[in-house]
């Protein structure tokens, strides 16, 4: 499966966004697919999740309340929506999909194995 990320760009702090992962080459269905992000000098870190058989969701604490992660099957596509962005929240957002995740697993990059090419996030007080 081939992902494209984008929705990406620069805003305001309290501004909104919203990220799309579109795939192609395999329905998305039996699929896991996280978003994660890494900053400048920082690790790849874990934002949000869905597990699209059934639906389970998780997101990193930091982003709670304020991010939500969403799907059109008909469009083999996930949202990631952002809301109340914060200066912290800049960085590169890749997408990721992964197949047959347990959900101790969906937070770990480690369990992808297909990634997009990142879109970057700047947010500017």
């Amino acid at each position: 499966v081939q992902l494209q990320a984008s929705g990406g760009g620069s805003v305001q702090v309290g501004d909104s966004l919203r990220l799309t992962c579109a795939a192609s080459g395999r329905t998305f269905t039996g699929y896991t697919v996280g978003w994660f992000r890494q900053s400048p000098g920082q690790g790849r870190e874990f934002v949000a999740g869905i597990r699209l058989r059934d639906g389970i969701i998780q997101y990193a604490d930091s982003v709670k309340g304020r991010f939500s992660i969403s799907r059109d099957t008909s469009r083999n596509t996930v949202y990631l929506t952002m809301n109340s962005l914060k200066p912290e929240d800049t960085a590169v957002y890749y997408c990721a999909a992964g197949q047959r995740l347990i959900v101790s697993s969906i937070s770990s990059s480690r369990a992808y194995n297909y990634w997009g090419q990142g879109t970057l996030v700047t947010v500017s007080s």
